[in-house]
């Protein structure tokens, strides 16, 4: 039975005092119950502090990003073995942010899905066209084409630690989003690629979640689709109500 997940992903927002406060207050507030993960991806320099606060909590704690090497020459980066270290359960890879800002390829998300594997990190991946994709209605083969290349060589077992995360990039930090009929479109696309790439027990069990705008507003319809498995928050994730309230939805709307 595939997991349900809430996943805040805060990028690169909140000063210490407020991060904590923020997560404190979601603490408080989440429920022990199985039937929804919560995972929170803050700024990774509170990282050390958010994984030792999440040890009572039924909070798990993830990394927007690391680099796929053990140690090295590379200013300014995080390892994986380091992030390991801290006792980080997720890592985020291939964000469209990271795609477009870092000009990360789909050869460098190969190597960061593999090293994230070894180093017994689950994965939420990535995917989602830009708007003239959409518009030239080639939105599935796009996609499609990032699956291949990241996921592709992966054993079943591999796969069963791998959440996606489809996110339309014109939907996001946009105020746009993907009609639910839209999401679920692509949802069911990628869960058929499953099923012929693995099997239809890995298309059942993994994890498909939205990531384009999702809010408080259009969180309901989204999680009523078969195929939506909950979502990878931005923006709302940042404020306390918003995001509790996205979160109550996937645990009343479980399918």
């Amino acid at each position: 039975m595939r997991r349900k997940i809430i996943a805040g992903n805060w990028k690169m927002n909140l000063l210490k005092e407020d991060a904590i406060e923020l997560f404190d207050q979601l603490s408080d507030q989440c429920s022990l119950e199985k039937s929804v993960e919560m995972i929170i991806f803050p700024p990774s320099i509170y990282l050390d502090d958010f994984v030792h606060r999440a040890s009572d909590s039924c909070i798990q704690v993830g990394a927007q990003n690391f680099y796929p090497r053990e140690s090295g020459a590379f200013t300014g980066e995080i390892s994986v073995s380091q992030i390991q270290d801290l006792g980080v359960g997720y890592v985020l890879i291939g964000h469209s942010e990271r795609r477009m800002y870092f000009q990360e390829s789909d050869a460098f998300l190969k190597e960061k899905v593999n090293s994230a594997l070894k180093h017994n990190l689950k994965v939420i991946f990535c995917c989602g066209e830009p708007v003239m994709v959409r518009e030239a209605e080639e939105q599935e083969k796009y996609v499609l084409i990032q699956l291949e290349a990241a996921l592709s060589h992966l054993e079943p077992t591999q796969i069963a630690n791998i959440v996606i995360a489809y996110e339309p990039i014109w939907a996001i930090g946009t105020g746009k989003t993907a009609s639910a009929d839209q999401a679920e479109e692509m949802h069911f696309t990628i869960r058929n690629w499953l099923e012929k790439h693995f099997s239809s027990e890995v298309s059942k069990n993994v994890s498909i979640i939205y990531g384009g705008s999702c809010n408080a507003t259009n969180a309901k319809e989204l999680f009523e689709k078969p195929n939506i498995d909950g979502g990878l928050i931005g923006g709302a994730a940042l404020n306390f109500d918003q995001f509790l309230t996205i979160s109550e939805n996937l645990r009343n709307g479980l399918h």
